[in-house]
């Protein structure tokens, strides 16, 4: 599902409210501000009636905008040429910069489920980006000759790449984006090799 065609049939004005909505969303807590569906209705320049008309939650909205931002991953992935731990090397690293371009609008997505959980039940706003992280975490396990072992792979990826996990890093250690995204591939391509001797 995405902005420009979901639901189906979705008329043009509607289309246009649903894209303010996502988008005021992303500036407010992108910034760090907390807001309800009143707030980010302003701020789309909506009222709060039609906002709740696309969407039940702040949460809901939020959704819609790490849907496209996961969207923006997978379009990148789909677009590189290289593969082995290059390919994972270069997608991780664009991964921790739309993190950081995005901001804290990455950050408040809450459930009660595990990501492995989410991902298995659908949650489109992964799903996406699981399409994303497939070929590369899939290539990087066979230049690791180890068996590539699915949506545990993606799990192990979140652990490390999750935004809360990337942004504390960063802030913490005063490492660039290109410092934490290399340290990262690292421990994650060790957890991969230690999954698998585990599996055995």
């Amino acid at each position: 599902m995405t902005l420009a065609d979901a639901p189906a049939g979705l008329r043009v004005d509607m289309k246009r409210n649903r894209s303010l909505l996502v988008s005021a969303a992303g500036r407010l807590f992108g910034a760090g501000r907390s807001a309800t569906m009143s707030d980010v209705a302003s701020a789309a320049g909506i009222s709060t009636a039609t906002a709740y008309r696309h969407f039940a939650s702040v949460d809901d909205i939020l959704a819609a905008y790490r849907f496209e931002v996961g969207r923006e991953l997978l379009e990148f992935t789909k677009a590189q040429e290289s593969c082995g731990l290059e390919l994972l090397k270069a997608v991780c690293r664009k991964w921790v910069e739309l993190v950081v371009q995005h901001g804290e609008s990455m950050v408040h997505t809450r459930s009660a489920e595990g990501y492995l959980a989410r991902v298995r039940g659908g949650a489109y706003y992964l799903t996406v980006q699981a399409e994303a992280l497939e070929r590369p975490l899939e290539e990087a396990c066979k230049a690791l000759g180890i068996p590539y072992p699915g949506d545990e792979a993606l799990f192990l990826w979140n652990g490390f790449f999750d935004p809360r996990e990337v942004f504390d890093l960063i802030r913490s250690l005063g490492l660039s984006v290109e410092q934490a995204s290399a340290r990262l591939v690292r421990t994650l391509t060790a957890a991969l090799a230690g999954w698998s001797g585990s599996r055995i």
